[in-house]
């Protein structure tokens, strides 16, 4: 055997990691994909937390901010309209002006999501 197959050989009976690491993964994912969603909706949900009445801010989640769409999930039908209503009025246009960055358009997706009561921790889902 030369030295290339002895190698081989000795690789192939060296033994294999059976538990993989999640620190560098869920590390780069945490850094590029979380970080990015909170610097991208930080500033626009301050905003949003001024001009939206909490009886509709607690049906609704700042989904994303992409291209200037700003997607906002809203978890009932009856508030999605009320919400859409609110923008038609003038607020979309409040918030534009009041927002540094260019916001083209307020998209309302419906969708389930849950806030966790702080406290008893426990985490209370809207349908």
């Amino acid at each position: 055997m030369d030295d290339a197959q002895l190698r081989t050989v000795w690789e192939q009976r060296q033994p294999r990691m059976r538990a993989v690491p999640l620190a560098e993964p869920l590390g780069i994912f945490i850094k590029h994909k979380l970080a990015r969603r909170v610097r991208q909706l930080s500033s626009i949900s301050a905003i949003w937390d001024a001009l939206i009445p909490e009886s509709i801010q607690h049906h609704t989640a700042l989904e994303s901010f992409a291209n200037g769409v700003l997607t906002v999930k809203v978890d009932s039908p009856s508030h999605r309209f009320h919400l859409q209503t609110l923008l038609r009025g003038g607020i979309e246009k409040e918030i534009r002006s009041r927002f540094s960055g260019a916001l083209r358009k307020i998209r309302t997706i419906p969708g389930q999501f849950y806030s966790v009561d702080v406290e008893t921790g426990g985490k209370r889902y809207y349908v």
